[in-house]
């Protein structure tokens, strides 16, 4: 079995209950709207990292890239920051993963998992923090929805 930890909109902000939970994955993957070079540093102390580069992520970022397509444990992943520039043509992509909205968002849409982990950065406006953990066995996937309280 493989464990991921999917985040998305740090915003600069790696909160020590999210790093907990990240110990326990396989693979970490990141989409977008990181804000501080620090915050890949931890995450790549903890665990092997997909990442793209958010609206937010300005010119210490420019070698990141925009979109990501990878394989993990037999499902393949396509990774944007904002849903809204996804390209046409997803090819053969089992999971969408997206952020920039904050908003969590776990949906099958015409066999593909569309996936926003919400914000587990900066509190904004009055938007839940969270993030997923998804599990990968045999090439099947389930989701687990983290949402942090109040913090």
């Amino acid at each position: 079995m493989t464990t991921i930890g999917i985040l998305s909109d740090t915003h600069g902000l790696l909160r020590p209950e999210v790093v907990d939970r990240l110990k326990a994955c396989d693979v970490i993957l990141h989409a977008g709207d990181i804000n501080k070079p620090e915050i890949l540093e931890a995450l790549r102390a903890i665990a092997p990292l997909y990442v793209v580069r958010g609206n937010n992520d300005k010119d210490w970022a420019e070698g990141l890239p925009v979109s990501l397509t990878f394989e993990i444990s037999g499902v393949r992943f396509f990774m944007i920051h904002n849903r809204r520039y996804l390209p046409q043509n997803l090819g053969d992509a089992q999971v969408i993963v997206f952020g920039h909205s904050h908003k969590y968002l776990n949906q099958t849409i015409d066999g593909r998992l569309w996936l926003n982990p919400g914000s587990c950065g900066k509190r904004r406006f009055d938007q839940e923090i969270s993030f997923a953990v998804m599990k990968i066995e045999d090439g099947i996937w389930n989701i687990e929805k983290v949402a942090l309280s109040n913090t």
